[in-house]
């Protein structure tokens, strides 16, 4: 199994942006993804910079991808979808059909990424015909949903794609129209002043009894547990798990990444780093121990 870094969900200063990803450049990941996946007014890099940040990591035994919105609702957003696309030296993470469409006239590799929603092996082989080689199941596809497709695919002699599962960062849960972290601070979505860049790791969001709950992050809300799937290596080596895809967070992220590494070289379950969230295991997504039930 190799590493991915994830799109960054969060909203950054730009240099710390480039600095980050400076850094991640020295570490020893399969693939990088890079651009903005939640928010397009979040423009403190523009698709010019993106593109040119690309062009600078890629290397013979580095992929860099070039991730798409979750949510595209305007013309605007539509048009740098396609200038990704038009680029033709990166594959898509493909976060939406309209990605999938593009890069299915113009030939260009995508990855499904967890939002696009697939749910069974029948939708995956089409998408693989229209150009798919690599799928991120969503949050809500655990391990016995994921590995049932597979078989599916298996049994009706269809090629599988690479299989790149979650496993770390806070779960992406849902994404919406409206900005809840402009709610949160009582002004309007298009009066925003782009709050959420004061919340590198999104803004926490408690219970009414105190416990924490969610994460706010813009139009996205994520779960408030750190999963971590590492001491489940056994189980995703055995089912052919391909990739697992780390997500940004604003510090230790390096750490973070050497765990895993650390972890792969064991053939042995390993102990958590994170909360070991259940969603993997059919329960609750904040059953943080659900793996030792």
């Amino acid at each position: 199994m190799r590493l991915t870094l994830g799109p960054l969900q969060y909203f950054w200063p730009r240099e710390r942006t480039l600095a980050f990803y400076r850094e991640a450049a020295k570490w020893p990941l399969h693939t990088i993804h890079l651009g903005e996946t939640v928010c397009s007014k979040r423009r403190e890099l523009r698709t010019r910079d993106w593109i040119a940040l690309a062009e600078e990591l890629a290397s013979n035994d580095r992929q860099v991808v070039l991730s798409s919105l979750a949510l595209i609702e305007a013309e605007s957003e539509l048009g740098v979808l396609q200038r990704l696309v038009d680029h033709g030296g990166f594959w898509i993470e493909a976060n939406d059909l309209s990605a999938v469409q593009l890069c299915r006239e113009r030939g260009v590799p995508f990855i499904a990424g967890p939002s696009l929603s697939v749910y069974n092996h029948v939708a995956l082989a089409m998408l693989m015909q229209d150009g798919l080689r690599r799928w991120v199941p969503g949050v809500e596809q655990g391990q016995t949903l994921v590995d049932e497709l597979l078989r599916a695919l298996d049994a009706q002699g269809s090629t599988r794609p690479e299989v790149e599962v979650i496993a770390w960062g806070r779960l992406p849960l849902s994404y919406s129209a409206r900005c809840f972290t402009a709610r949160a601070l009582d002004v309007g979505k298009d009066q925003c002043g782009f709050r959420c860049i004061e919340h590198p790791d999104g803004l926490p969001l408690s219970t009414r009894e105190g416990r924490p709950f969610l994460r706010i992050n813009g139009i996205q809300v994520q779960g408030e547990e750190l999963t971590d799937l590492s001491p489940e290596l056994p189980a995703l080596r055995a089912m052919g798990v391909d990739l697992l895809r780390l997500y940004p967070q604003a510090e230790g992220m390096q750490a973070v990444v050497e765990h895993f590494v650390g972890a792969l070289a064991t053939r042995d379950a390993v102990a958590p780093l994170g909360h070991r969230n259940g969603y993997w295991h059919g329960e609750p997504g904040m059953s943080g121990m659900a793996a030792d039930a």
